[in-house]
């Protein structure tokens, strides 16, 4: 009979879901849950156990209780509607599916990280670090005190992704166990805050960090892991699936404040720009500057307010003059400018003529080919080394522009300094497109994948051209297209590190030495430029040697978090919307 009865419960855990699995009405709220009423702070907000609570009423107003930058969320709620109309001006029914793993149905991967480690949280810089990733995925960060406080604590914890040989965190989880949380009869447990750095180039971050969980409170014995995720974010909802979690009908409910508002009045009607106008869009509706959209496709809108009207496309305004736009735009013009006013560039001329082209080759050994004008490294060929390569590359550039530069090539870190009314406000290193060899696939193969994860991490700005200029970099370094990567091995596909081309960002602003800042405020204002992206090799970004090589008059804003660049933006635009301290 025991037997039979054990055989029943395992058919009725076989079907997902069942009532059993998720009701929130399977046990009489707030009885048996090891007190009523549970709360978890997160850091980054309070995680509000419905099922606890006795009182629906008293379930809205600890809700309604919310603290200022906070994100409380509200889950297995046994009546949501009913407690949305306790409240329903600020309120609201998350529109995100939840996620149910079973865990004794969980079966350990033989998956491995490659390129990078799993570990707890050692440092303090742990703490900082985890709120950067954070914040470069527009996530509300838990204090890094917060973090650091309870980083052994047994309710929550943190695990973190790093990279090989740096140590440098490039992925983050929070798993909250409900019976040590509450006591919870359910015996559960819940996955929070999943989170990847856009720049990570290894594959597998965000599937290690879910089954590291899955593994933890597998070992606790724990039945469920539960996690929330957004109804349409379509990959992470791909990952779950594949991992074997099942949806089930629990829901969540919100408080209506400013970081919340898209999710329950929609997106705006520009929400549809690129994210470089975006980000600006966004912080000028915070500040109540109205938004007119011009035109969508490329970037123009308006900004009102207080009877000013300022029309920019992205970063590029009506404050910057024809003449400094002009002086930008041709590469060459650029040169000349900085070259007057004492500044350091790499030598430079023009191609077309052979026997001048070959000379300039002999001279400098390596070169840089590049359209005169022309932006987000389209027709640029770096490194280059022999006249044959040197021709396709002069003929590639020359579909871009009818005039082609010769520039000497310069090693360094590729660095981006913004600078917004003469101040440097963001300085990023900028790293070529690279993939990580599996063992298993090609080149080709591998730059595909990498190509849709940094699509999927920038809007769809961040691709890797399978072109002639890739196939170049890949052949340059002993390998073909159809070459299978060796399991480890890292290889630059792109010799640019540009943004649109693959490339990566990483923030160096706390870095930057006081002698690239002078320089780049000395460019700034020789160009007379209000917003301007430099860029200059380096061979140290907290060093005194540098070369400019290119000054951009609409640089993207966006990807340079956690600098403020968007605030400063319309800081220069509406200094009157500037809060104090």
């Amino acid at each position: 009979m025991r037997e039979r009865s054990r055989l029943r419960h395992r058919l009725e855990r076989s079907r997902a879901p069942t009532l059993r699995s998720w009701d929130p009405h399977a046990r009489e709220p707030g009885k048996d849950h090891g007190g009523p009423n549970a709360v978890v702070d997160c850091g980054w907000g309070r995680l509000i156990f419905g099922q606890t609570f006795v009182d629906i009423e008293q379930l809205a107003e600890t809700l309604r209780a919310e603290v200022s930058g906070k994100r409380d969320i509200a889950m297995y709620l046994p009546e949501p509607h009913v407690v949305i109309s306790l409240a329903p001006q600020e309120l609201f029914l998350d529109p995100s599916h939840t996620y149910r793993l079973w865990l004794d149905r969980y079966r350990p991967s033989r998956f491995r990280p490659r390129g990078f480690q799993l570990r707890r949280l050692l440092t303090r810089q742990d703490a900082e670090d985890v709120r950067e990733i954070y914040l470069k995925r527009h996530m509300a960060p838990p204090a890094p005190e917060f973090v650091w406080a309870h980083r052994a604590s047994p309710v929550l914890s943190y695990f973190l992704a790093v990279e090989e040989g740096t140590d440098k965190v490039i992925g983050v989880v929070t798993g909250v166990d409900h019976q040590i949380a509450f006591k919870d009869p359910e015996n559960g447990s819940s996955l929070w805050a999943l989170a990847v750095d856009p720049q990570a180039a290894q594959p597998g971050v965000g599937e290690a960090l879910v089954r590291v969980l899955a593994e933890l409170y597998q070992a606790r014995g724990r039945a469920f892991l539960d996690l929330s995720v957004m109804h349409d974010n379509t990959q992470a909802i791909s990952l779950y699936e594949k991992l074997g979690f099942l949806r089930v009908p629990v829901f969540a409910l919100k408080c209506k404040n400013p970081y919340n508002e898209p999710l329950y009045i929609g997106e705006p009607p520009e929400a549809k720009l690129n994210p470089y106008a975006a980000i600006i869009v966004k912080e000028a509706r915070r500040r109540g500057i109205a938004v007119e959209v011009l035109d969508e496709e490329a970037g123009y809108f308006a900004l009102h307010f207080g009877g000013r009207t300022i029309i920019c496309r992205e970063s590029l305004t009506e404050l910057t003059s024809a003449i400094a736009m002009s002086r930008c735009d041709d590469k060459a013009v650029t040169r000349r400018a900085l070259v007057r006013a004492g500044l350091r560039v790499p030598a430079q001329q023009a191609a077309g003529d052979e026997a001048k082209d070959r000379a300039f080759l002999r001279r400098h050994g390596a070169v840089v080919v590049k359209p005169a004008r022309g932006e987000q490294g389209v027709g640029i060929s770096v490194d280059v080394r022999t006249p044959e390569t040197m021709a396709r590359a002069v003929q590639a550039a020359r579909a871009v522009s009818s005039q082609v530069l010769l520039e000497a090539y310069v090693p360094g870190e590729d660095l981006r300094v913004v600078l917004i009314g003469h101040r440097v406000v963001a300085a990023a290193i900028r790293k070529p497109a690279s993939v990580t060899g599996n063992g298993r696939e090609t080149v080709r193969e591998l730059i595909e994948a990498q190509s849709r994860r940094r699509a999927a991490a920038t809007g769809g700005e961040s691709r890797i051209p399978l072109d002639q200029e890739t196939e170049r970099c890949v052949a340059a370094d002993g390998h073909g297209m159809d070459s299978v990567l060796p399991l480890g091995q890292t290889l630059n596909v792109r010799k640019t590190a540009n943004l649109h081309t693959g490339g990566t960002i990483h923030d160096v602003t706390h870095r930057l030495s006081n002698a690239l800042c002078r320089a780049s405020v000395a460019a700034a204002r020789t160009l007379d430029i209000p917003v301007v992206g430099l860029d200059l090799i380096v061979p140290r970004v907290d060093g005194n040697e540098y070369v400019i090589i290119e000054a951009n008059e609409r640089p993207g804003l966006a990807n340079h978090e956690p600098q403020p660049t968007a605030q400063r933006f319309i800081d220069l635009l509406f200094p009157q919307t500037v809060t104090p301290g």
